[in-house]
């Protein structure tokens, strides 16, 4: 006899859970604000009630560009409660960006503040008109189990726009076991999100925080480092998720700015790697209790670097995480001997299982099971995993992707430019800049390039310069050889 499946939970009614059992313990935390488990429970199934209301069914695409807030972290599992699926999209995204998105995903709607609705998509702004119409919402009402998928964990794209793993309730549920498990994060931790909710970490994190029935304190960006420090000593926050950037520029202050640092049972470090001498620095002037996470959007993560293990092998991104496992294969995708460099691939519980919309995408990535991240590497014979380069162009600058594909195609809009290339350029503070090079049809100025990025895109995006080649470097097919241009650039 068959037995039928049990329909997989919808993570929210964790909230509803905690909202019987610690009523009164605070969830999120913005400044003066303090929400608790019961209110905050019944702001999402208000939220959640008015999205159904709105025309929200089950497994639409709900885009999300709110700013930092409260009000944002309410709305990630009030999406999840109605049905919907999250599709983050960054508020500092020009109209052309957001537009781009919601013309691949097509969402029934877009939430963002008062007046940045923009063309292509239904949006609604978080208004008075808006709060209004959630506190109408019936609560009580039934919603949608976890049988279905929660939220676009937007990766990178070679379209000029981003590329979409669907993560289903059940993944993103294992997920959030690897943050407990290897990562420090629990029922008893206050996690201070100091890194934009659009982001994969901040966002991922906060979730995992509020199911387990911690609290989460929010201390958005920008900020300046005695800012953060001291808004940790006031909440008695315990761990911390920054990107290198920001622990870069941590390590250039005192010790008494540094001191509420020590006192985190966990800081994490994730989007690109350190350096085995920064690691040590951030171990001996920032916090003790320092681990280095080696993830991606697409699968969650891969490796764990602890203190003890970056004391062992400064170079290396640890080893596996709880229930992954991870193998280094040829270009024929045969696992190769200890020490010898090849593809990483993956596979385990909290892995996407393709890019949604993207068959042809989804075959290059994601095959017998296993993610392939475009990263080499190679382990040892304890079974520590070194990275040994990107096999993919994506660009990190501070922990956020960069994709030049869409870099390009806007340089190349320019009446004089003939071809351009866009590449990582190697910068202490951030990891990489932006680089671009271009042939050109007519004289043109640097200059005018770069405004015509700002004005287009994200300002984190912009070139920081724009060198002008009588050709750009190929190889015996004709194809751009980025390697080539990055060796011309010294280190930032």
């Amino acid at each position: 006899m068959t037995v039928p499946a049990l329909p997989v939970p919808n993570l929210a009614e964790q909230l509803a859970l905690h909202a019987r059992q610690r009523p009164t313990h605070p969830a999120v935390v913005h400044g003066d604000v303090v929400l608790n488990f019961r209110d905050l429970d019944l702001a999402v199934r208000r939220r959640a009630a008015h999205l159904q209301d709105a025309g929200v069914t089950p497994g639409r695409v709900v885009g999300i560009a709110l700013s930092d807030s409260i009000e944002h972290v309410v709305m990630l599992y009030a999406v999840a409660r109605a049905g919907g699926v999250i599709l983050p999209m960054d508020c500092r995204w020009r109209d052309v960006e957001k537009q781009r998105l919601a013309e691949h995903f097509e969402p029934a709607l877009v939430v963002v503040e008062p007046g940045a609705a923009f063309q292509g998509a239904p949006c609604k702004a978080v208004d008075a008109a808006w709060l209004a119409a959630v506190e109408r919402a019936d609560p009580e009402r039934d919603f949608p189990d976890g049988n279905r998928g929660i939220a676009m964990s937007l990766s990178s794209g070679t379209t000029g726009r981003p590329k979409g793993p669907m993560v289903t309730h059940q993944k993103f549920f294992n997920r959030f076991w690897t943050h407990w498990v290897d990562l420090g994060f629990g029922s008893r931790e206050t996690y201070i999100n100091a890194t934009p909710l659009y982001f994969g970490g901040g966002r991922s994190f906060t979730m995992s925080t509020l199911y387990a029935g911690g609290t989460v304190v929010l201390c958005p960006p920008p900020y300046k480092p005695e800012e953060l420090a001291a808004e940790i000593a006031r909440t008695g926050s315990t761990v911390l998720f920054l990107v290198p950037t920001l622990l870069r520029r941590l390590l250039t202050c005192d010790a008494a700015t540094l001191a509420p640092f020590r006192a985190l049972k966990t800081l994490i470090s994730s989007g690109s790697a350190l350096t085995a001498p920064e690691r040590t620095q951030i171990r001996e002037t920032i916090c003790p209790n320092f681990i280095e996470y080696y993830s991606s959007t697409e699968g969650g993560g891969v490796s764990v670097l602890s203190p003890r293990d970056q004391q062992l092998y400064g170079e290396s991104v640890g080893r596996p995480i709880f229930g992954v496992e991870v193998q280094i294969v040829d270009d024929q995708d045969a696992p190769v001997p200890v020490g010898t460099v090849g593809r990483i691939r993956y596979r385990g519980p909290a892995v996407a299982d393709g890019f949604y919309k993207d068959p042809e995408a989804s075959l290059d990535a994601f095959r017998d099971g296993f993610f392939y991240p475009g990263d080499l590497g190679s382990f040892n014979e304890e079974g520590y995993l070194f990275l040994r380069g990107r096999s993919k162009d994506m660009i990190i600058r501070g922990g956020i992707n960069i994709y030049p594909q869409e870099v390009e195609s806007l340089l190349m809009s320019h009446a004089a430019v003939s071809e351009a290339a866009v590449v990582g350029w190697p910068s202490r503070e951030f990891n990489e800049e932006v680089a671009a090079f271009v042939t050109l049809r007519k004289p043109v100025e640097g200059a005018e390039l770069i405004a015509l990025c700002r004005a287009e895109l994200a300002p984190y995006k912009a070139p920081r310069q724009v060198f002008v080649l009588d050709e750009l470097p190929r190889n015996s097919a004709g194809k751009v050889v980025k390697a080539r241009l990055v060796e011309q650039l010294a280190q930032l």
